[in-house]
């Protein structure tokens, strides 16, 4: 695999340029060597940031982690995308799409896919009118990260929900 690593507002050191080509060389298994592999790294205050992109014939694989330690987003990084190869590798093999890009023993091997996305619980109840900022206190009082509400505005379904920093957001439908 062939890396291109570049940083935003950091310096790429000689252990962080290791570090990338040891966690994420490792994906090797499944590309073949001439597989390019665009690394980009930033930090904004505490928050280290590594964006992993690898194109293949008419699809990217990518990822994005961030955490305050850049050594632990490369960690995160390459198991994220370990584990999108692992679960698109049938799809790949049914569209024949892409294979040249990877290795054989990779789109031969057969990988458990993970199991499809299933609701478990089904939950009914009252919307009431209300307005935004009632619904941010009503979602603290329940302690959930976010609050489905009739806005008592517009009448419409709105979602508010918590962001870092103990900021709040609302999500409104475009009609």
């Amino acid at each position: 695999m062939k890396f291109i690593i570049s940083g935003k507002n950091i310096d790429v050191t000689e252990g962080l340029r290791d570090a990338i080509q040891d966690k994420i060389g490792k994906l090797e298994k499944y590309f073949k060597p001439e597989t390019e592999v665009h690394v980009t790294l930033s930090v904004e205050k505490d928050r280290q940031k590594i964006e992993v992109t690898i194109p293949v014939k008419g699809n990217i694989i990518r990822s994005e982690q961030v955490s305050n330690d850049m050594y632990v987003s490369i960690d995160l990084v390459e198991e994220i995308i370990e584990r999108q190869l692992k679960k698109y590798k049938n799809k790949l093999v049914d569209q024949k799409q892409a294979n040249h890009f990877f290795r054989d023993e990779y789109i031969e091997r057969d990988y458990i896919e993970e199991e499809e996305v299933r609701i478990l619980r089904s939950k009914k109840f009252d919307i009431k009118p209300m307005y935004a900022e009632d619904a941010c206190i009503q979602m603290e009082l329940l302690g959930h990260s976010f609050f489905v509400f009739m806005n008592a505005e517009t009448d419409q379904v709105n979602v508010v929900y918590k962001r870092k920093g103990n900021t709040y957001g609302l999500i409104e439908p475009e009609i």
